[in-house]
């Protein structure tokens, strides 16, 4: 018995290089019949890409449809093409026809990218893509087999067809997650979805240009940053250039024609697919031939309410708090006055207000001419405007302690008895107001910044009579101010106490400059301000024009020779819960599925610093941030065009300014300038949610 089992033994032994051999020999012949049994086809290669099929699950089980991709990597240098490939190239032909168990077979197409081959601008993607593929079984639950011939063409310098015969078997049994899940889930993702509210397409309009040249204007109802815009026809006949920007919304692109002429896209279907960035939408929309008409009445009012209302909201912004001494000594100095003096110092106010804000429109229209981008509020990140304000606040809190008063010179005086300090006060009031981005005024500067000088102004126009209303509302009721108890010995109180609020707006604007550029230029401000007012404490004779004028002058030369950044680079963010933000890590935690939440701040912010003290830092929110939300912070204390670029892709030219990101919004929910703790989780639950 032991010499047989040990004769046994040394046969098993002897014969097992010659079973491996049949093993291998029959499971070559199984791939080589083209029948996989796992979740991915062989690959179908050639010199210059390769392709094959691959499946999110094992099996077919009870899944009513199947998610599989075709994928397909390029060497480098080797593009493939989207379904219209531009001036150049072919889409992937696929035929299903030899499968079984096949009912439907529907392709999906990744947003792509634009590129040039020898000078023709053509569509598609470079390195590697992954066509989602949706497939629906026509016996669910048996045994699918995805036969695939593929036809698509490869372009460098040159253009080489290629051929793949790829075939894939699922068999049926429990269908569950694999190594190509997140694969195709992650190209399903890629796939442009249907406009929203918050990114979508607003209008298509064809216009001809000089000569025979036509173009296609296309308008978003969000501010874009880095577009790009495929536009498809429904008959085929006409093809579209590469996009221009001609303005924060909208873009511009060229209509190249053969038969038909561009006119008969009027009314025409077209199907628009636009990327920028992380985002990207597909919409179709019928195109409109432009016409002289006059801008639509109704679009026109609308903007401007909203202008009004934004301005009028911004008399309760945090920002304009700090005002509210010099709103409130003016209107107890009328008390028991004449009714006359009372209308007119208000109506200078209004006045004061209003200017200002067509400077600061003319402002914008100037810098957009010149190339430069724009937003609300960005002087704060100017040191010389930072020290000017606070020189000014520093000078009007000693002027109300008593230090010293400040006669207007004469030929300001002749316009009126204490108007031209009433119309300094609507100056200075909006200022201090646009650090603030109040409700609707994101959406007026938007769209005053998104357009032309006419409509900038309007707009700008608009919201300063809404922050003046209530001056106005005063100078139409002046008995509201001539009511009030005569001044006297309790006014002295006030005046203390109001100077208080406006020194300690100084420090804040102190605390700014010293971020902004350092401790030398905080010292040096602070020398200016305590010298200024000491010297104007000692004049014996009251104000003089020309010196102030010239240690207000000598204070500004001082602060431009001085750097305009802090030493040491980026600041520190105090907060460790919060990380830098950047697009590159924002796209990153969206596409691993996080939940991410942004938060566009900025130390001249008042508002910004409500938003964390009431919201952010407290409560059911912060214990989301701290727990499964990842915080990005965007500092936009200094000019950073980062930043301006992330605020434009929302349509945002202000803050305070947040976002909500996930695998239920991968575009980002943008939330409201004013934060409640119920719409910040809110925005996170749905964000949470996949394919919401």
């Amino acid at each position: 018995m032991m010499n047989a089992a040990r004769c046994m033994l040394l046969g098993l032994l002897y014969c097992a290089p010659a079973l491996v051999a049949v093993a291998v020999s029959f499971g070559g012949s199984l791939a080589g019949s083209g029948h996989a049994l796992a979740a991915a086809s062989e690959w179908g290669e050639s010199r210059e890409a390769r392709a094959r099929i691959i499946s999110s699950t094992n099996a077919v089980g009870d899944l009513g449809e199947l998610r599989l991709g075709l994928e397909i990597t390029l060497d480098p240098g080797w593009k493939t093409y989207w379904r219209t490939p531009g001036e150049g190239g072919l889409p992937p032909v696929l035929d299903w026809s030899a499968s079984e168990n096949v009912a439907i077979a529907e392709i999906d197409f990744p947003a792509p990218k634009r590129f040039q081959i020898l000078g023709i601008d053509s569509i598609g993607y470079v390195e590697r893509v992954v066509y989602p593929i949706t497939i629906v079984p026509g016996r669910p639950g048996e045994a699918v087999v995805a036969n695939l011939t593929l036809d698509y063409l490869t372009c460098s310098d040159i253009c080489i067809p290629q051929h793949a015969e790829l075939s894939l078997t699922l068999p049926g049994g429990a269908a569950g997650p694999n190594e190509h899940t997140f694969a195709i889930d992650q190209a399903r993702g890629q796939i442009p979805a249907p406009g929203t509210p918050g990114f979508g397409l607003i209008a298509a309009t064809v216009s001809q240009g000089e000569g025979d040249r036509w173009w296609l204007e296309l308008e978003t109802n969000a501010a874009l940053a880095t577009p790009d815009a495929f536009v498809e026809a429904a008959d085929g006949s006409f093809a579209f250039g590469a996009p221009e920007r001609v303005g924060p919304t909208r873009l511009r692109l060229p209509v190249h024609y053969a038969e038909a002429s561009p006119a008969t896209l009027d009314g025409g279907e077209l199907t628009v697919t636009l990327t920028d960035g992380i985002r990207a939408f597909e919409e179709t929309i019928n195109s409109t031939l432009a016409t002289a008409e006059s801008v639509n009445l109704l679009a026109w009012v609308t903007i401007l309410v909203t202008a009004l209302v934004g301005g009028l909201i911004l008399n309760l912004m945090p920002c304009v708090l700090p005002v509210l001494s010099i709103k409130i000594m003016g209107l107890m100095q009328h008390g028991g006055g004449d009714l006359g003096k009372a209308r007119s110092s208000f109506l200078a106010t209004a006045a004061g207000i209003v200017v200002s804000f067509m400077a600061l429109a003319g402002a914008a229209i100037a810098l957009k001419a010149g190339g430069v981008a724009v937003g609300w509020g960005i002087q704060f990140q100017e040191p010389v405007f930072i020290t000017f304000m606070t020189l000014i606040c520093v000078l009007f809190a000693a002027n109300l302690w008593g230090l010293f008063e400040i006669p207007m010179p004469a030929f300001i005086g002749r316009l009126g008895e204490g108007q031209a300090g009433s119309f300094t006060t609507g100056l200075f009031a909006t200022l201090l107001a646009t650090p603030c981005s109040a409700p609707f005024v994101g959406t007026a500067v938007a769209f005053a910044l998104g357009r032309g000088a006419v409509e900038t102004l309007a707009v700008f126009l608009a919201m300063g009579i809404g922050l003046a209303l209530p001056y106005l509302c005063v100078a139409a009721w002046p008995k509201v101010a001539t009511s009030l108890p005569k001044p006297g010995k309790w006014m002295v109180w006030v005046r203390w106490t109001m100077g208080i609020l406006l020194g300690a707006t100084g420090v804040w604007l102190a605390s700014i400059l010293h971020e902004l550029a350092g401790d030398i230029a905080i010292m040096a401000v602070a020398i200016l301000s305590v010298g200024l007012v000491l010297w104007l404490w000692r004049a014996k004779e009251g104000w003089r024009l020309p010196g102030a004028a010239a240690a207000i002058a000598l204070a500004l030369v001082v602060q431009g020779a001085l750097p305009s950044t802090a030493p040491g680079g980026q600041r520190d963010i105090a907060d460790a819960l919060w990380q830098p933000f950047s697009h590159e890590r924002l796209a990153s935690l969206v596409a691993d599925g996080k939940i991410v939440m942004v938060d566009v701040t900025a130390d001249w912010c008042i508002t910004c610093q409500a938003n964390k003290a009431a919201v952010l830092h407290r409560g059911e929110v912060f214990k989301r941030l701290s727990s499964d939300v990842i915080a990005l912070r965007a500092d936009w204390t200094r000019p950073d065009p980062v930043i301006q670029a992330y605020l434009a892709s929302f349509g945002r030219y202000g803050i305070p300014f947040n976002a909500v990101y996930g695998p239920g919004a991968p575009g980002g929910l943008s939330l409201p300038e004013l934060l409640s703790e119920g719409m910040v989780l809110d925005a996170m639950e749905q964000a949470s949610k996949a394919g919401s």
